[in-house]
């Protein structure tokens, strides 16, 4: 994370954006008055004493004002995480549970009109960007058929306070289902991969040897097999589930981190954009801590092996 931190720092310090002509935004002022400024940012600080700075206020929980929102950028990352959060978590379970299922099904199905399917889909989804995936979603079944709402978190004039929950599941569905359709694609894949190979092994050959076929020698042998890669990898998405959010909120107007990600780029808020990169680095690895936890629940022999030594 102290990486995570100084490097992004130094990267947007070294960029062309300019902090005062963001919180300017195109006001005249005098030349005295842009100097105040310029010494208010620290613009004219030494690079290695901003970074000092820097690291010193996060590790007193701060993480400066926003200039878009004129507020505390851990205030405004928290709303719009907690928004992001439902729409993340959801579609990360269901790209991890259908893509498992689909993965099992073409494994065991090799060479099959059922095997085909899911890899032709799986090789074009992953090849298509998410954000087009969106904005084909959103015409089909928000613009043509009208099923759902076009966008937003809520509908327009209403307060997300008083917005009712069937208001607001209505505008999730179309921004999860477009991520649950892109995040399955990688799961699906390697998951009928690794089936595929553990049923060409030999202690697979002895099993139908000695009578077992079916869903049963899957689910005895092939199930049990792949299952902790296949949480291994669904974990380590976590990174590819926030990057595709971004996209995904830009397209369904969503107000979440995603969009206020895109938004803080856009208009240089250089301290939301800083906290919004930590705050997904710490996305990233708590996902693979869950993932180094998850393995005591799925295969107990980890946690004797330990006993053991």
């Amino acid at each position: 994370m102290i990486a995570v931190a100084i490097f992004s720092f130094v990267l947007l310090d070294l960029s062309p954006i300019n902090p005062v002509n963001t919180y300017l935004r195109g006001a005249a002022v005098s030349q005295a008055q842009r100097q105040i400024l310029e010494s208010y940012f620290g613009m004219n600080v030494p690079l290695q004493e901003k970074v000092f700075h820097w690291l010193v206020d996060l590790a007193q929980g701060h993480f400066g004002t926003s200039l878009i929102y004129r507020a505390p950028v851990i205030d405004i990352i928290i709303e719009k995480f907690m928004a992001s959060l439902a729409l993340m978590a959801i579609s990360w379970i269901l790209s991890g549970i259908i893509g498992f299922a689909l993965g099992v099904v073409a494994g065991k199905n090799k060479g099959s009109w059922i095997d085909k399917a899911v890899k032709v889909y799986c090789y074009a989804i992953q090849s298509a960007p998410s954000f087009w995936v969106g904005m084909l979603i959103l015409m089909v079944f928000a613009v043509y058929l009208g099923w759902f709402p076009i966008g937003f978190g809520v509908p327009i004039g209403v307060r997300s306070t008083d917005a009712t929950f069937m208001e607001w599941v209505s505008r999730l569905v179309l921004p999860t289902l477009t991520l649950s359709l892109v995040g399955l694609a990688p799961i699906a894949m390697y998951t009928r991969n690794e089936l595929v190979q553990v049923l060409s092994s030999d202690y697979v050959l002895f099993a139908k040897s000695r009578g077992e076929k079916g869903w049963e020698l899957v689910k005895n042998h092939g199930i049990r097999n792949i299952l902790l890669p296949a949480v291994t990898l669904q974990f380590l998405s976590f990174s590819e589930l926030f990057g595709g959010a971004v996209l995904v909120e830009q397209v369904f107007s969503y107000p979440g981190i995603g969009q206020t990600a895109v938004a803080a780029g856009l208009q240089s808020d250089v301290p939301l954009f800083l906290g919004i990169v930590l705050i997904s680095a710490i996305f990233v690895f708590v996902g693979n801590l869950l993932a180094d936890l998850s393995y005591y629940l799925i295969d107990p022999r980890i946690k004797e092996n330990e006993f053991n030594d």
